[in-house]
């Protein structure tokens, strides 16, 4: 049985969520593993990640051609265009395989538009958030879904989303690539460490109407240090669409004056924003939409959410993480939302621990270990 893990991203912040399945699958005589990456960047990661168990995998590099690159060149910062040409110009390296493993729900395309349908694709997502994008029809299309936990799986069983055979809760597999001792500090003071963590979602993001002035707030204190660290897709385009909002927003980049000040860190998708260095790291979590707070939850400490958008979020249920904090509708509520937070951290503990039980299932075997045998189990007879 060849089973594929497709790696087609602009950034690396979906790998560790897949990566880890690989090793667990290399235990298994009848499985032979086939890692398809669309840019050298990707494969550098998983290889890393892999270590040894890297020579056991066959790497296929996917390439386009010059009129897809050149098309790319010009619509990268707009649209994923790249994504889609890669999967159309390997069509043979895709067709090869018995199952395809992804992180993401474009590769679908495989089947729908270019005809694939004797691959059988799994879905392992890359995160498990609650934004209404995680939640879409197309997810019906896989043949099997891995899910991390209770909450996204009652939630898709509602939707009809799965069904009772296509889905096995396996755990959370980007948490097999993490050390459990804490990183080192990120500042040479005692000040509490704020994370700054806005997504790129065009209506949900804060970034675009408060971002600047809560760089702007931490700037002209020194009582908190601050690490400015977004969603990785934000510094990857210019201009962010939402299909399913409907509203476009042009990103604007961090003025020089608060880059080089001793108590504000910016980093715009480096390595440290997606191996859990900031969320494990820091003492205050602030943001919005990011399903990264429940990679925050793993400690349960003080939240605090703004509400750019003035969203009439109580009781959605694309807003369940706005629980485990607090929400604040402006910058000028920030200060006193840091002082309650310092004051009273464990305010919101309860709600953690319990969002944490249902998000992830826990066991004693690794979940990269529990999403390979599912995988074999279904396909591998």
């Amino acid at each position: 049985m060849k089973v594929g893990f497709l790696f087609n991203h602009d950034a690396l912040h979906q790998i560790r969520h897949t990566a880890p399945v690989i090793a667990a699958l290399l235990r298994y005589r009848q499985v032979e593993v086939v890692v398809l990456t669309s840019s050298a960047a990707q494969e550098g990661e998983v290889r890393r990640l892999l270590g040894a168990a890297a020579g056991q995998v066959r790497f296929v590099s996917l390439t386009v051609g010059r009129v897809a690159a050149a098309l790319d060149r010009v619509v990268r910062h707009v649209a994923p265009f790249r994504r889609i040409a890669t999967l159309r110009e390997n069509l043979p390296a895709f067709a090869a395989l018995d199952v395809l493993v992804v992180p993401e729900t474009t590769s679908l395309l495989l089947r729908d538009r270019f005809g694939l349908d004797r691959l059988k694709y799994v879905w392992i997502p890359h995160g498990a958030g609650d934004r209404s994008v995680g939640f879409r029809d197309v997810m019906r299309g896989f043949d099997l879904v891995l899910l991390s936990g209770a909450k996204v799986r009652d939630r898709m069983l509602a939707g009809g989303l799965i069904t009772p055979d296509n889905h096995v809760v396996v755990g959370y597999p980007k948490f097999d690539t993490i050390d459990d001792a804490l990183p080192a500090r990120l500042f040479d003071n005692d000040r509490p460490v704020v994370l700054y963590n806005p997504h790129f979602d065009p209506l949900l993001s804060s970034w675009y109407a408060m971002g600047e002035a809560v760089i702007a707030w931490f700037a002209g204190q020194r009582d908190f240090n601050l690490v400015v660290a977004p969603h990785v897709m934000l510094a990857q385009r210019r201009m962010h669409a939402s299909v399913e909002h409907r509203v476009v927003r042009w990103r604007r980049d961090v003025a020089e004056r608060f880059r080089d000040l001793p108590h504000i860190r910016v980093d715009m998708g480096s390595e440290a924003s997606v191996d859990m260095t900031y969320t494990r790291a820091a003492d205050i979590y602030l943001g919005d939409a990011s399903s990264q707070i429940y990679e925050w939850i793993v400690r349960p400490r003080p939240a605090i959410f703004l509400n750019a958008s003035g969203a009439d979020w109580v009781g959605n249920p694309d807003f369940t993480h706005w629980r485990l904090g607090e929400v604040i509708d402006s910058v000028d509520a920030l200060p006193g939302a840091l002082d309650r937070a310092v004051e009273s951290p464990d305010r919101y503990r309860a709600a953690q621990e319990a969002a944490f039980a249902a998000t992830f299932s826990r066991d004693e075997e690794p979940a990269s270990v529990r999403a390979a045998a599912a995988i074999v189990a279904r396909f591998g007879a």
